[in-house]
């Protein structure tokens, strides 16, 4: 092999592994959180409706505050309105996706697991995990529930595979009995969680 196409050779494997680094650079990996995580790890549990956005540059990194007006809730305390910062958004000409991150738009109800405190900034429990669409027939008016990352691959550790998994197109009335009922079951076997 002439020494030109060794140095070819090693150009592309350069590269190849920039490529490579670049991808695993971007990636988002979700371990599966299970229902009964969700709940554990949320401090509230609400309905709400998005009400607006906005982006914002703060040191260095792009964020967006999405402001939600509470409809339901279960665990915890809420005010009326509450903000939900996630990392990524688009802020003049700069554009920042950070993927598994859920998009909301103006008047969309969704339920959403939130960790924090009021006072302060939510954030979702296992972004699109905690996110979990409302989605109301025109026909029958029936309201179904389905979580965002139903489509999405999530890491099991349990079986160190990616695997999709969630509720889907479940009756948004036997949604809120589950999570009142884990919610109680919760809390009589920790009295002392939040």
């Amino acid at each position: 092999m002439s020494y030109k196409d060794r140095r070819r050779i090693l150009w592309v494997m350069f590269l190849i592994g920039l490529a490579l680094i670049a991808i695993v650079a971007q990636a988002t990996t979700l371990a599966r959180l299970h229902f009964q995580d969700l709940v554990r790890y949320s401090y509230s549990i609400a309905r709400a409706r998005c009400v607006r956005s906005r982006t914002m540059m703060e040191n260095g990194e792009i964020w967006t505050d999405i402001t939600f007006r509470v409809l339901w809730q279960q665990k915890g305390y809420l005010p009326g309105e509450i903000v939900v910062r996630q990392p990524g958004g688009k802020f003049l000409h700069l554009h920042s996706h950070v993927e598994g991150t859920p998009q909301f738009h103006p008047n969309e109800e969704v339920y959403l697991f939130l960790a924090g405190h009021p006072g302060r900034q939510f954030v979702i429990v296992g972004w699109t995990q905690g996110t979990f669409r409302i989605h109301r027939d025109p026909t029958t008016n029936v309201e179904t529930v389905t979580q965002d990352s139903a489509e999405t691959p999530v890491f099991d550790p349990a079986t160190e595979t990616f695997t999709r998994g969630g509720t889907r197109n479940l009756p948004s009335e036997i949604f809120e009995q589950r999570i009142r009922r884990e919610t109680f079951r919760q809390a009589e076997v920790n009295p002392n969680a939040r």
